[in-house]
């Protein structure tokens, strides 16, 4: 049996290394909302250009993977991605910490209502994560401010670095394969510790 898989944000940063490492797998329909994002896919992706909140959008792509390999109606798996701060917020940051733990919340209670149709439903939580967007962030700031906040996100993660986008796949692949065929409704830290150190920036050592 082929596998297809359905992606939305699959044009850059976590989505595309989903893509990437998936697209060794089966079949990949990337959705993303940028037409130019996805110009580096390979013959195994297949991109929709088109918001995963627009139900004809999330329509098409489930057809187009059906066409790839078995999917609707059938057992499978949902991976969603949250972050460390749907339990951990930070100052500024309340509608994204607020959605992020309604994502959490929508995990499990998809999970309680999916599983009995053998449909898994888990989450990753990431740390910060060097995406294109973290990358251009610093390239904006002068050298001695990217080298400051550089130090400051080794000191947030016990890892000493921020995580690559190929470490957050691996692990959203992870719980996609047979080998979580028995993990349901968990949120899965992937953020190098932060999330358990707590550690406040402005207080003293």
């Amino acid at each position: 049996m082929s596998l297809s898989y359905v992606v939305t944000g699959g044009g850059r940063g976590i989505g595309r290394a989903v893509v990437e490492r998936l697209s060794a797998q089966g079949t990949v329909i990337a959705v993303e909302r940028d037409s130019g994002a996805p110009a580096w896919a390979g013959p195994e992706v297949v991109t929709l250009v088109g918001d995963a909140a627009d139900e004809a959008v999330v329509e098409r792509a489930a057809d187009l993977a059906q066409d790839a390999g078995t999917l609707a109606g059938t057992p499978g798996a949902i991976v969603n991605v949250t972050s460390h701060q749907a339990r951990r917020a930070v100052p500024g940051s309340l509608p994204y910490s607020t959605a992020k733990a309604a994502i959490e919340g929508l995990t499990r209670a998809l999970a309680v209502e999916y599983g009995r149709r053998g449909v898994r439903v888990n989450a990753v939580a990431p740390g910060s994560v060097a995406t294109e967007r973290y990358e251009e962030f610093l390239a904006a700031a002068t050298p001695e401010a990217a080298a400051g906040i550089s130090r400051d996100m080794a000191r947030l993660h016990p890892l000493g670095r921020v995580a690559k986008p190929d470490e957050i796949a691996a692990a959203v692949a992870y719980l996609l394969s047979d080998g979580a065929a028995f993990v349901n409704g968990a949120t899965l830290p992937v953020d190098g510790g932060r999330s358990v150190l707590g550690l406040d920036l402005e207080a003293k050592e």
